[in-house]
């Protein structure tokens, strides 16, 4: 799988969209599972994301999608990026969201509510720079506009990367995993057998099933 495509949901809309290539191979490009792959194409996953072009945006050339288009078996190659240092920037609070997309968060929000409520409230906050209040607003449906709100992906309003929604996805589900696991071992350890549960003089006393070699 190849690790150079940087928003690999949104590259994998365009190639479903606009190519006749095997699971399989905008898969392997993509560096996702063949199976995420077919969600996708079945709008069961990343539902909402706008595609990508990587032939526009420099990772892939369309002689490679004619050749994988011709050959399933064929494995796409990337074109070599130029390596670029960015600076670090350093996270402090809420992301600024410019004003004219402001307008825009409730919708993200509806979407996360509706698609990941797992994802923890503070994490919404940091991600598209809105507030507590806000998103408990838009639950509880006493927001301002809430007739007009409908669950819009956050990559789409251009509030944040998908590089960093997915980010934020994986961290939940992550979390989640391990409190689902956590919760688990509790209530195996709390299951216990009649013979703990009960007395041992009432258990004695109770009328046994008869085995089979009682019968008759």
């Amino acid at each position: 799988m190849t690790q150079n495509v940087l928003m690999p949901k949104a590259t994998a809309v365009w190639l479903i969209e606009n190519t006749s290539l095997a699971f399989d191979q905008i898969a392997n490009f993509c560096g996702l599972h063949p199976l995420e792959v077919q969600g996708i194409a079945n709008e069961d996953v990343a539902k909402g994301i706008r595609g990508v072009d990587p032939i526009a945006g420099g990772f892939l050339s369309r002689e490679e999608i004619h050749k994988a288009e011709a050959d399933p078996a064929y494995k796409m190659k990337p074109l070599e990026q130029k390596r670029i240092d960015l600076p670090q920037v350093k996270k402090r609070g809420a992301r600024y969201t410019p004003i004219a997309r402001r307008q825009d968060r409730p919708d993200a929000i509806q979407w996360f509510l509706k698609n990941h409520p797992e994802i923890p409230d503070s994490k919404v906050v940091k991600l598209i720079g809105t507030t507590k209040a806000t998103i408990d607003q838009v639950r509880n449906r006493t927001h301002w506009n809430s007739s007009q709100i409908k669950p819009v992906d956050p990559v789409s309003l251009g509030l944040c990367s998908q590089i960093e929604l997915d980010a934020v996805v994986a961290d939940a589900a992550a979390a989640k995993a391990r409190s689902d696991k956590r919760r688990a071992k509790e209530e195996a350890k709390t299951l216990k057998t009649a013979q703990e549960t009960v007395p041992a003089e009432v258990y004695a006393e109770a009328p046994q099933q008869p085995s089979a070699g009682d019968e008759g």
